[in-house]
């Protein structure tokens, strides 16, 4: 008997394929994350039907050809402990390459297009945590220059844009030049008030562009805060391989994700969405707390484990969560951060769950992937807790093993890739006390405290600091 030859994944593959979705819905940073969350609420609402997805790349461009070569289909792998499930995902509509800005302006200009996601990375927005312009930011400098120049022509043209929020600034306008009418925009990175600050950034980056251009976002633009969730890690040759065993198709772009899912969403959508709620979206006044305690618990749990994990010599999530060292310390870190959550979040259960996620050791969460963008990750995720206990009159002393252990990693190990390495780079070499300055790069409120930053300064000694070590200081007891 002769096996069946894999078939190459594209529309016309099925006999009898469903009609794809109208475009309503841009996306801008077309990764694993977004195909594994946003995508997947979408595809599962009551009215996917009438929901397509235009998505354009961040950073890596590959991806594009690559699911263009699909017509925008691919597999999503749901992994648990006991075994994996398939589903081929058919609501990518449209692939671009983010820097196609001719593409940006025709799909914003469109009527049809009401809503914006984007999942960029907290660094890939280029603003602070007020929704500050970054300072110094020289792809950012070059595109207002282009945007300044674009705006003031009688033809939009089609400028080299960086930076995604240039990318979203030129799409808007060309929205504006086209009447195409109101909409709303959806940041789904792990960024506090992610919807204020995107709309304090975009609003000074209009400014600084066309004022015209501000006043028309101010009254066509509306901005949701969300708080998303779904560990996602990167996919691997292997797991190509096991789609086509189990699918009978080639697809060079599967994502692989665990079963759990959640997407938390405060704001308004005056020209309609899709019915996330009917896939298990929850729509609330204010996203806050559940933002925090995602944040807290689950992503500052996460930089904590590969922060102290790379250190012991672990490679994933499943391994760091397993050695007791470790897991002792995101639980003091949990203790701290439970101070400042509302006791209506179900911690207990929350926690318990997050646990029983990391040590899904069929979940492959690489820590060096975590580690990325690692100043801004602690800034947001572990910084607050630390912050909100020294001014309760407590000590953090799973925040202090945190840092600690990083400064070391980049005053030894080197700087893993970060947004903020040129000035990491320039504390390590230039000044005279660079603990407390790494410290306060992280978070500046953090030199109120000296004692604090003399905690860490001494744990960073005593660590060493000729070479990485398996060795983790265990939990002080009481």
């Amino acid at each position: 008997m002769t096996a069946s030859i894999p078939r190459t994944l594209t529309r016309g593959f099925d006999a009898s394929p469903r009609p794809a979705p109208p475009a309503r819905i841009a996306h801008f940073g077309l990764g694993s994350f977004h195909r594994a969350h946003q995508a997947w609420f979408t595809a599962h609402s009551s009215d996917a039907a009438q929901w397509g997805i235009c998505a354009f790349t961040g950073r890596s461009r590959g991806i594009a050809a690559t699911l263009q070569h699909q017509d925008g289909l691919y597999t999503l792998v749901e992994r648990s402990a006991s075994g994996d499930r398939f589903e081929l995902m058919t609501n990518l509509v449209e692939i671009h390459d983010g820097a196609d800005a001719r593409a940006v302006i025709d799909v914003l200009s469109r009527p049809d297009i009401v809503i914006i996601t984007t999942t960029v990375t907290e660094a890939g927005y280029r603003m602070d945590l007020e929704g500050g312009l970054l300072d110094g930011d020289e792809e950012l400098d070059r595109d207002i220059s282009a945007l300044r120049a674009a705006t003031l022509a009688e033809h939009l043209g089609a400028p080299a844009i960086a930076t995604v929020p240039g990318r979203l600034l030129l799409g808007l306008e060309a929205r504006r030049r086209s009447l195409g009418g109101p909409l709303s925009i959806v940041p789904c990175d792990n960024l506090p008030r992610n919807g204020w600050v995107l709309e304090r950034g975009l609003h000074q980056l209009a400014q600084l562009v066309s004022p015209s251009l501000d006043a028309w976002i101010d009254q066509n633009v509306f901005f949701a805060s969300s708080s998303v969730d779904r560990i996602t890690p990167r996919t691997t040759s292997d797991d190509l391989d096991t789609v086509t065993r189990a699918t009978g198709w080639i697809d060079a772009a599967p994502v692989v994700t665990e079963p759990f899912a959640s997407w938390v969403i405060a704001g308004e959508f005056p020209e309609g969405r899709p019915q996330w709620e009917s896939a298990g979206a929850l729509f609330v006044e204010d996203v806050g707390p559940y933002e925090r305690r995602k944040l807290w618990l689950l992503n500052g749990a996460h930089s904590l484990l590969a922060v102290l994990g790379l250190a012991a010599g672990h490679r994933t999530v499943a391994e760091a969560i397993s050695d007791s060292r470790c897991r002792e310390w995101v639980l003091a870190f949990w203790s701290s951060a439970r101070h400042h959550l509302s006791v209506e979040l179900e911690l207990d259960a929350y926690c318990h769950q997050l646990l029983e996620r990391f040590a899904n050791a069929r979940i492959s969460y690489e820590l060096e992937q975590i580690a990325t963008d690692g100043v801004m990750k602690l800034r947001t995720r572990v910084a607050p807790v630390i912050v909100a206990e020294l001014r309760a009159g407590r000590d953090c002393p799973a925040g202090a093993v945190v840092l600690s252990t990083w400064v070391r990693h980049v005053r030894v190990g080197g700087v893993l890739s970060d947004a903020e390495a040129p000035a990491v780079i320039s504390i390590l070499t230039t000044s005279a006390t660079p603990v407390a300055d790494l410290v306060e790069l992280v978070d500046p409120h953090l030199r109120e405290y000296p004692d604090f930053v003399q905690r860490v300064a001494q744990l960073v000694d005593e660590l060493g600091t000729t070479a990485i070590s398996a060795t983790l200081p265990r939990l002080p007891r009481p």
